[in-house]
């Protein structure tokens, strides 16, 4: 189900790429002669995590992360450099929730034990360049890439109570890098740009418990998020 709403919005984003190309008239001619421009953008996204093992002594550990989707929104400010290259900041808030089943704990006496719930609300604060081919009629694709930090206000890192008491905790500060790929659309009123992009954790966002040996955080030896961001901007 998650997986088909990014793809109906893939869809939708070339359809409407189509639509453009059939206009004969130039819509806003004169848009990419500003300097600076504002806008606001709205979007899905699906995050997992990228997990690593070490090598436990103690048992063989296996983990799945079961994503949903989320969504996106926020605000635009982007400053143009030259015809083809521009700074774009993003900054807005980002929500999912992600479910961590520890298998090898799935036996337990206490069911509980083998599943993790995680809410996850971020201020997401992303510093792209944009690379733009020349303009065609109303359509102008782009490819963008950069870097992004995270507050993540559901992060529960300075939480006492850790996995033993049920609270699995993640780091409030982290960093990302993004890639991705959009098209410029450009409507009577307004610059519309569909857009879709990989975001992958640079730094190890897991909390480890108090125990060093714990069931839940001992064998991890990096976990961080990896998700696509499908953003509608209007600009």
């Amino acid at each position: 189900m998650n997986r088909t709403i990014i793809l109906f919005g893939f869809f939708l984003m070339i359809s409407v790429v189509v639509f453009a190309q059939r206009e004969r008239v130039e819509n806003l001619p004169t848009f990419d002669n500003r300097k600076i421009h504002y806008g606001f953008y709205l979007g899905l996204n699906q995050n997992d995590f990228k997990l690593n093992y070490k090598n436990s002594p103690i048992f063989d550990p296996s983990i799945s992360v079961e994503p949903s989707t989320g969504f996106n929104v926020g605000l635009i400010a982007e400053l143009r450099f030259h015809k083809n290259l521009s700074l774009r900041f993003e900054p807005g808030l980002v929500s999912n929730t992600k479910r961590i089943i520890f298998k090898h704990l799935s036996s337990s006496s206490n069911p509980q034990d083998s599943i993790r719930e995680i809410g996850s609300t971020y201020l997401h604060v992303p510093l792209l360049f944009k690379f733009s081919t020349d303009r065609y009629k109303n359509i102008r694709p782009y490819v963008l890439g950069g870097i992004s930090y995270d507050y993540n206000f559901s992060s529960n890192e300075a939480n006492q109570d850790d996995n033993s008491a049920g609270q699995f905790r993640m780091k409030t500060h982290n960093f990302m890098y993004e890639v991705g790929m959009g098209i410029d659309i450009y409507l009577n009123y307004f610059k519309f740009s569909p857009s879709i992009r990989g975001v992958f954790a640079i730094n190890n966002e897991i909390k480890y418990d108090d125990d060093p040996d714990s069931k839940w955080t001992a064998p991890i030896n990096f976990m961080g998020t990896r998700g696509i961001f499908l953003n509608f901007a209007f600009e």
